[in-house]
């Protein structure tokens, strides 16, 4: 167990991104019978009330907190989270109405390009090379595994800007997940996202709310929004974005595992891709734990493993 200990947040970010790409089939079979914003404001009523509870018996501090911090700032930083996961999933269940479940999962994976990019915007600097080879590998991946064409339908296109959103949504949370607890941080985001949605379904319509429906929001809302959730925020008090792009690239690859028990085929190509996703998170987690274990008790360097001392926060 010492041993793997060091690998917790790793292990976290892998288990959440096997628990969204494992609902991509009962989401599209959800949203045959109901609206994108009617499923998005069930499963966030679900988490809502799920995670209100938890947050209420916990201290609102992380363990990086300001001085300068306090309840106001902290519902601040969740609503701000909570906005660009509105957009995140709006546009990715919207998406996934119009597309495949494959080609979903694989496109929302660009934000392992958006990531470093942005993050290298915030701080004015550029990631590590064996982030950018990462990057790289990745990026070929995701082009096998997306059939290697460049023709996006309406439904492909949506789930970019999904894609782009969920690559805010990992630089802003890097930002602020040490500053407060982990359940109030998400408890703002799951209200702000499910009351956001509730405005959308106003315009969009709801849908009817039948036993496939049910069963999509239990198992998005309990394990995607709230366990998920909290499993991505707290392993990211420890892995700096660039990194958990690349990690989160396991999502599309349980994604394809879970298409082809439904009779989705990625054929040859589609399989190399996959493999050359799991060689980048190898990539991108070379040496991590090496470095980190070479750091004296004394050292003042960034909390995060594999970034540069000084990290701007916001």
């Amino acid at each position: 167990m010492g041993r793997v200990r060091p690998y917790f947040p790793e292990l976290a970010l892998l288990l959440a991104s096997a628990l969204y790409g494992s609902t991509f089939v009962v989401v599209q079979d959800s949203l045959e019978h109901v609206s994108p914003s009617g499923f998005n404001v069930l499963r966030f009523a679900v988490a809502t009330l799920v995670l209100i509870p938890i947050a209420a018996r916990r201290d609102w501090r992380g363990p990086g907190v300001r001085p300068t911090d306090s309840r106001r700032a902290l519902t601040r930083a969740g609503l701000g989270l909570g906005l660009a996961g509105l957009v995140a999933y709006q546009t990715q269940n919207i998406g996934l109405h119009h597309t495949s479940t494959s080609n979903s999962g694989f496109i929302t994976g660009l934000f392992v390009v958006f990531t470093p990019a942005i993050a290298a915007f915030r701080v004015k600097r550029l990631p590590p090379r064996r982030v950018l080879s990462a990057v790289g590998l990745a990026l070929v991946g995701l082009f096998l595994l997306t059939g290697a064409g460049l023709d996006l339908s309406y439904g492909d296109a949506i789930t970019v800007v999904s894609a782009f959103a969920w690559a805010v949504w990992m630089v802003a949370t890097g930002e602020v997940t040490r500053r407060f607890d982990t359940f109030h941080l998400i408890a703002v985001q799951v209200f702000v996202i499910g009351l956001g949605s509730a405005l959308f379904a106003i315009f969009e319509g709801f849908g009817e709310i039948t036993g496939v429906v049910v069963v999509g929001v239990l198992a998005t809302g309990l394990g995607c929004s709230a366990i998920a959730f909290a499993l991505s925020t707290w392993s990211q008090r420890v892995i700096e974005p660039e990194r958990a792009g690349v990690i989160n690239l396991f999502e599309p690859v349980v994604v394809g595992v879970i298409g082809f028990f439904v009779g989705e085929r990625l054929g040859a190509a589609g399989y190399l891709g996959a493999v050359l996703i799991l060689a980048s998170i190898a990539v991108v987690e070379r040496g991590t734990h090496r470095r980190s274990s070479r750091q004296t008790p004394g050292s003042h360097r960034s909390p995060k493993r594999g970034t540069s001392a000084g990290r701007a926060v916001a």
